[in-house]
Protein backbone atom coordinates (compact mmCIF):
# COMPACT_ATOMS: atom_id res chain seq x y z
CA UNK A 1 0.00 0.00 0.00
CA UNK A 2 1.20 3.67 -0.63
CA UNK A 3 -0.19 6.61 2.16
CA UNK A 4 -0.25 10.28 0.81
CA UNK A 5 -0.37 12.67 3.73
CA UNK A 6 -1.44 16.59 3.35
CA UNK A 7 0.40 18.77 5.75
CA UNK A 8 2.68 15.69 6.92
CA UNK A 9 5.09 18.31 8.78
CA UNK A 10 2.46 19.10 11.34
CA UNK A 11 1.94 18.02 14.84
CA UNK A 12 -1.25 15.46 13.66
CA UNK A 13 0.09 14.64 10.26
CA UNK A 14 3.34 13.94 11.76
CA UNK A 15 2.12 10.64 13.70
CA UNK A 16 0.27 9.44 10.54
CA UNK A 17 3.54 9.20 8.34
CA UNK A 18 5.44 8.01 11.10
CA UNK A 19 3.06 4.84 11.83
CA UNK A 20 2.80 4.10 8.52
CA UNK A 21 7.04 3.86 7.99
CA UNK A 22 6.28 1.63 11.02
CA UNK A 23 4.37 -0.19 9.36
CA UNK A 24 6.46 -0.30 6.34
CA UNK A 25 4.51 1.35 3.75
CA UNK A 26 5.29 3.86 1.40
CA UNK A 27 4.69 7.45 2.37
CA UNK A 28 4.47 10.62 0.37
CA UNK A 29 4.26 13.96 2.08
CA UNK A 30 1.93 16.35 0.37
CA UNK A 31 3.54 19.84 1.99
CA UNK A 32 4.32 23.44 0.62
CA UNK A 33 8.85 22.43 0.77
CA UNK A 34 10.41 19.09 1.42
CA UNK A 35 10.75 18.29 4.88
CA UNK A 36 13.90 18.89 6.62
CA UNK A 37 16.76 16.04 6.18
CA UNK A 38 15.93 13.54 9.76
CA UNK A 39 12.52 15.23 10.36
CA UNK A 40 10.76 11.44 9.56
CA UNK A 41 12.56 8.45 11.16
CA UNK A 42 12.24 6.89 7.37
CA UNK A 43 12.50 8.00 3.82
CA UNK A 44 9.61 9.62 2.46
CA UNK A 45 8.89 10.75 -0.99
CA UNK A 46 7.76 14.74 -1.43
CA UNK A 47 5.60 16.34 -3.81
CA UNK A 48 4.40 20.14 -3.40
CA UNK A 49 1.38 20.99 -2.42
CA UNK A 50 -0.47 23.77 -1.17
CA UNK A 51 -4.32 23.87 -0.62
CA UNK A 52 -6.67 24.21 -3.75
CA UNK A 53 -3.71 22.10 -5.52
CA UNK A 54 -4.96 18.93 -7.27
CA UNK A 55 -1.67 17.02 -6.61
CA UNK A 56 0.01 13.88 -8.48
CA UNK A 57 -1.97 10.87 -6.49
CA UNK A 58 -0.71 8.12 -8.80
CA UNK A 59 -0.25 4.84 -7.14
CA UNK A 60 -1.63 6.57 -4.09
CA UNK A 61 -3.93 3.69 -2.22
CA UNK A 62 -5.26 6.14 0.51
CA UNK A 63 -4.76 9.78 1.25
CA UNK A 64 -5.17 11.55 4.94
CA UNK A 65 -5.67 15.29 4.33
CA UNK A 66 -4.28 17.44 7.70
CA UNK A 67 -3.19 20.55 5.90
CA UNK A 68 -5.36 23.23 7.18
CA UNK A 69 -4.76 27.46 6.96
CA UNK A 70 -5.25 29.26 9.60
CA UNK A 71 -3.67 32.35 12.58
CA UNK A 72 -0.44 30.32 13.95
CA UNK A 73 -1.42 28.49 17.07
CA UNK A 74 -5.33 28.92 16.71
CA UNK A 75 -7.94 26.84 15.36
CA UNK A 76 -10.89 27.91 16.83
CA UNK A 77 -10.86 31.59 16.00
CA UNK A 78 -7.85 30.22 13.43
CA UNK A 79 -9.73 32.97 10.20
CA UNK A 80 -7.87 35.81 12.51
CA UNK A 81 -8.98 39.06 10.50
CA UNK A 82 -9.71 36.88 7.14
CA UNK A 83 -13.19 34.84 7.61
CA UNK A 84 -13.59 34.93 3.94
CA UNK A 85 -10.43 33.88 3.12
CA UNK A 86 -10.43 31.11 6.00
CA UNK A 87 -13.57 29.77 4.69
CA UNK A 88 -12.40 29.93 0.80
CA UNK A 89 -8.79 28.18 1.44
CA UNK A 90 -9.77 25.37 3.93
CA UNK A 91 -13.01 24.42 1.96
CA UNK A 92 -12.45 24.84 -1.61
CA UNK A 93 -9.01 23.67 -0.98
CA UNK A 94 -9.87 20.47 0.81
CA UNK A 95 -12.80 19.92 -1.87
CA UNK A 96 -10.49 20.22 -4.32
CA UNK A 97 -8.53 17.46 -2.78
CA UNK A 98 -10.77 15.06 -2.13
CA UNK A 99 -11.96 15.34 -5.89
CA UNK A 100 -8.60 15.02 -7.29
CA UNK A 101 -7.97 11.27 -5.05
CA UNK A 102 -11.54 9.82 -6.49
CA UNK A 103 -10.52 10.55 -9.57
CA UNK A 104 -7.18 9.66 -9.56
CA UNK A 105 -8.32 5.90 -8.11
CA UNK A 106 -7.57 6.61 -4.52
CA UNK A 107 -9.52 4.25 -2.58
CA UNK A 108 -9.76 5.48 1.06
CA UNK A 109 -9.69 9.36 1.38
CA UNK A 110 -9.43 10.40 5.79
CA UNK A 111 -10.43 13.88 6.30
CA UNK A 112 -8.92 15.16 10.03
CA UNK A 113 -12.13 16.84 11.40
CA UNK A 114 -12.84 18.11 14.29
CA UNK A 115 -15.14 17.80 17.57
CA UNK A 116 -15.67 21.23 16.68
CA UNK A 117 -18.54 20.10 14.46
CA UNK A 118 -20.64 19.13 17.44
CA UNK A 119 -19.72 22.19 19.60
CA UNK A 120 -23.06 23.78 19.02
CA UNK A 121 -24.86 20.92 21.27
CA UNK A 122 -25.20 21.43 25.02
CA UNK A 123 -22.34 21.16 27.55
CA UNK A 124 -22.41 17.81 28.78
CA UNK A 125 -24.05 16.10 26.09
CA UNK A 126 -23.34 12.90 24.87
CA UNK A 127 -21.70 13.44 21.22
CA UNK A 128 -22.15 10.20 19.41
CA UNK A 129 -20.73 9.09 15.73
CA UNK A 130 -23.81 10.06 14.07
CA UNK A 131 -25.19 12.84 16.01
CA UNK A 132 -25.91 15.34 13.46
CA UNK A 133 -22.93 18.43 12.93
CA UNK A 134 -24.01 21.70 15.11
CA UNK A 135 -20.98 24.00 15.14
CA UNK A 136 -20.98 27.22 16.74
CA UNK A 137 -17.55 28.21 15.28
CA UNK A 138 -16.54 29.25 11.48
CA UNK A 139 -13.99 26.57 12.36
CA UNK A 140 -16.22 24.29 12.74
CA UNK A 141 -18.47 25.03 9.73
CA UNK A 142 -15.52 24.18 7.75
CA UNK A 143 -14.99 20.97 8.99
CA UNK A 144 -18.35 19.80 8.87
CA UNK A 145 -19.04 21.41 5.37
CA UNK A 146 -15.72 19.48 4.08
CA UNK A 147 -17.50 16.45 5.58
CA UNK A 148 -20.63 17.12 3.40
CA UNK A 149 -18.44 17.12 0.42
CA UNK A 150 -16.72 14.38 1.19
CA UNK A 151 -19.15 12.08 1.82
CA UNK A 152 -21.64 13.54 -1.01
CA UNK A 153 -18.17 11.57 -3.67
CA UNK A 154 -19.00 7.90 -1.96
CA UNK A 155 -19.25 5.63 -4.83
CA UNK A 156 -17.78 2.18 -5.80
CA UNK A 157 -14.14 2.04 -4.91
CA UNK A 158 -13.80 5.29 -2.86
CA UNK A 159 -14.57 5.36 0.87
CA UNK A 160 -14.17 8.34 2.17
CA UNK A 161 -14.31 8.65 6.19
CA UNK A 162 -14.46 11.69 8.81
CA UNK A 163 -11.68 11.63 11.87
CA UNK A 164 -13.96 13.54 14.30
CA UNK A 165 -11.01 13.94 16.46
CA UNK A 166 -10.44 15.77 19.91
CA UNK A 167 -7.41 17.57 21.63
CA UNK A 168 -4.14 16.06 19.76
CA UNK A 169 -1.18 15.72 21.75
CA UNK A 170 2.42 13.84 22.00
CA UNK A 171 5.91 14.94 21.95
CA UNK A 172 6.79 16.85 18.54
CA UNK A 173 8.78 16.79 15.12
CA UNK A 174 12.60 17.48 15.70
CA UNK A 175 12.87 21.72 15.98
CA UNK A 176 8.61 22.09 16.75
CA UNK A 177 7.37 22.66 20.42
CA UNK A 178 4.54 20.26 21.33
CA UNK A 179 0.57 21.75 22.43
CA UNK A 180 1.54 22.14 25.98
CA UNK A 181 4.81 23.56 25.63
CA UNK A 182 3.99 27.03 26.57
CA UNK A 183 1.78 26.05 29.36
CA UNK A 184 4.59 24.32 30.83
CA UNK A 185 7.20 27.09 30.58
CA UNK A 186 4.54 29.43 32.24
CA UNK A 187 4.31 26.80 35.37
CA UNK A 188 7.67 26.40 35.59
CA UNK A 189 7.98 30.13 35.81
CA UNK A 190 5.52 30.98 38.26
CA UNK A 191 2.96 32.11 36.53
CA UNK A 192 -0.57 32.10 37.21
CA UNK A 193 -2.34 29.08 34.50
CA UNK A 194 -6.20 29.08 34.95
CA UNK A 195 -8.11 26.34 35.27
CA UNK A 196 -9.44 24.32 32.54
CA UNK A 197 -9.78 20.71 31.21
CA UNK A 198 -11.00 19.21 27.95
CA UNK A 199 -10.50 15.62 25.90
CA UNK A 200 -7.57 14.96 24.81
CA UNK A 201 -5.79 12.13 22.61
CA UNK A 202 -2.11 11.14 21.59
CA UNK A 203 -1.60 11.63 18.09
CA UNK A 204 -0.14 7.79 18.01
CA UNK A 205 -3.84 6.26 18.85
CA UNK A 206 -5.07 8.56 16.24
CA UNK A 207 -2.87 6.90 13.61
CA UNK A 208 -3.76 3.65 14.43
CA UNK A 209 -7.29 4.53 14.41
CA UNK A 210 -6.89 5.49 10.78
CA UNK A 211 -5.25 2.34 9.99
CA UNK A 212 -8.06 0.01 11.38
CA UNK A 213 -10.08 2.09 9.27
CA UNK A 214 -8.25 1.56 6.21
CA UNK A 215 -8.57 -2.18 7.08
CA UNK A 216 -11.73 -2.16 7.52
CA UNK A 217 -15.02 -3.27 5.37
CA UNK A 218 -16.07 -0.26 3.16
CA UNK A 219 -19.30 -1.05 4.27
CA UNK A 220 -18.53 -0.17 7.86
CA UNK A 221 -16.89 3.00 7.22
CA UNK A 222 -17.55 4.72 3.82
CA UNK A 223 -19.19 7.98 4.26
CA UNK A 224 -19.07 8.09 8.32
CA UNK A 225 -17.76 9.84 10.37
CA UNK A 226 -16.15 8.64 13.45
CA UNK A 227 -15.33 10.14 16.71
CA UNK A 228 -11.53 9.90 18.15
CA UNK A 229 -11.07 10.98 22.20
CA UNK A 230 -10.00 9.66 24.87
CA UNK A 231 -9.15 11.18 28.16
CA UNK A 232 -11.01 14.18 29.81
CA UNK A 233 -7.84 15.72 31.50
CA UNK A 234 -7.70 18.79 33.58
CA UNK A 235 -5.13 20.89 34.02
CA UNK A 236 -4.33 20.67 37.40
CA UNK A 237 -3.65 16.57 36.89
CA UNK A 238 -1.35 17.44 34.11
CA UNK A 239 0.82 19.54 35.88
CA UNK A 240 0.31 18.19 38.78
CA UNK A 241 2.66 15.09 36.89
CA UNK A 242 5.21 17.84 35.38
CA UNK A 243 6.03 19.15 39.06
CA UNK A 244 6.58 15.42 40.26
CA UNK A 245 8.47 14.71 37.75
CA UNK A 246 10.54 18.42 37.64
CA UNK A 247 10.28 18.84 41.31
CA UNK A 248 8.70 22.06 41.02
CA UNK A 249 6.71 23.45 44.25
CA UNK A 250 4.70 25.93 42.77
CA UNK A 251 0.70 26.22 43.30
CA UNK A 252 -1.37 23.99 40.92
CA UNK A 253 -3.72 25.53 39.26
CA UNK A 254 -7.57 24.47 40.95
CA UNK A 255 -9.84 21.73 39.08
CA UNK A 256 -11.42 22.85 37.11
CA UNK A 257 -15.44 22.78 37.43
CA UNK A 258 -16.68 23.47 33.55
CA UNK A 259 -18.90 21.07 31.96
CA UNK A 260 -17.56 18.95 28.70
CA UNK A 261 -19.01 17.29 26.41
CA UNK A 262 -17.86 13.89 25.81
CA UNK A 263 -17.18 12.05 22.57
CA UNK A 264 -18.45 8.73 22.24
CA UNK A 265 -16.24 6.23 19.93
CA UNK A 266 -18.58 3.25 19.16
CA UNK A 267 -17.61 3.36 15.60
CA UNK A 268 -13.89 3.12 16.25
CA UNK A 269 -14.32 0.53 19.11
CA UNK A 270 -16.42 -1.64 17.07
CA UNK A 271 -13.28 -1.79 15.15
CA UNK A 272 -11.30 -2.93 17.94
CA UNK A 273 -9.59 0.38 18.94
CA UNK A 274 -8.43 1.20 21.88
CA UNK A 275 -6.55 4.33 23.01
CA UNK A 276 -4.01 4.43 25.56
CA UNK A 277 -5.52 6.44 28.49
CA UNK A 278 -3.87 7.66 31.42
CA UNK A 279 -0.62 5.29 30.78
CA UNK A 280 0.08 6.63 27.44
CA UNK A 281 -0.07 10.37 28.84
CA UNK A 282 2.23 9.03 31.70
CA UNK A 283 5.20 7.40 29.32
CA UNK A 284 5.08 9.98 26.94
CA UNK A 285 5.49 12.72 29.38
CA UNK A 286 9.41 12.51 29.57
CA UNK A 287 9.30 13.33 25.90
CA UNK A 288 7.27 16.22 26.27
CA UNK A 289 9.70 17.55 29.48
Amino acid sequence: MSLAVTGATGLVGRFFVEEALAAGEAVTVLTRTPPAPGFFSGPVTHRTYALGDRPDLAEVAAVIHCAFAHVPGRYRGGEGNDPEGFLAANLAGSVALFQAARDAGVRHMLFLSSRAVQDGWPLGAELTDDLPARPDTLYGVVKARAEDALFALAGPGFVPVSLRATGVYGPPGPGQRHKWADLFDDFRAGRPIAPRRGTELHGADLAAAARLIRAAPAEAVAGCAVNLSDILLDRHDLLALVARAEGIGHPLPPHSEAPVSALRCDRASALGWRPGGMDRLRTSLPALL
